[in-house]
């Protein structure tokens, strides 16, 4: 007697499904198109694991848990989850991004800082640290593609620290930087210009 409703109620589920999944597909082909920011297909890294870069995986964040006041502006990374959190100075403004990360926590410096200068199309001068685990990087590189720091470039009151594009979408979602935080080129010009010199910077 019992086996009748249990047969009706999973042909039941089983149809909903059905009907559900070809607008699941539609609303993620339709999420694929309308944002290129997340390359559904890309060349590896070396020997880096593959990421997840679905914005419900990253941690929520409350500006009130990191910084005293909002002033002008906060921007949050958090390392960890591999996100940039903006908040506008008008309360209202909130900018959620995935982001590259620091190659290794002795890349990593954490704590407080704040956005001193801004430049588009930056040029690119390697640290001397850098140049001495590559010998090949060159002194410097003026803006443009292939350019490390992408279009857009903001620099932190800790030398040689910024957040910045990156013409190398591999990068982000992965531990890929000398310490810098990077951003898809089509993030950081959404970024720009919201965030002001003075802008309170916190690595997380």
């Amino acid at each position: 007697m019992s086996s009748k409703p249990i047969h009706r109620r999973t042909a039941l589920l089983g149809l909903g499904a059905a009907l559900a999944t070809p607008s699941l597909l539609r609303a993620q082909a339709s999420d694929v198109q309308s944002n290129d920011a997340f390359p559904q297909t890309e060349a590896p890294i070396s020997n880096q694991p593959s990421v997840k870069r679905n914005i419900s995986s990253f941690k929520q964040q409350r500006w009130q848990d990191h910084f005293d006041e909002l002033g002008i502006g906060c921007l949050l990374a958090d390392v960890e989850s591999r996100a940039v959190h903006y908040w506008g100075g008008d309360g209202e403004t909130y900018r959620l991004y995935p982001s590259s990360v620091p190659m290794s926590e002795e890349l990593t410096k954490r704590g407080y800082t704040k956005v001193i200068r801004k430049a588009e199309n930056p040029s690119w001068t390697p640290t001397a640290n850098m140049r001495e685990r590559d010998p090949s990087l060159p002194l410097r590189m003026d803006g443009g593609p292939g350019n490390p720091l992408g279009t857009r470039a903001m620099y932190l009151s800790w030398p040689a620290y910024l957040v910045h594009g990156t013409h190398d979408t591999r990068k982000i979602g992965r531990q890929s930087s000398s310490g810098c935080i990077g951003l898809y080129n089509q993030h950081v010009e959404q970024l720009y210009p919201l965030v002001k010199v003075g802008t309170q910077v916190r690595i997380l």
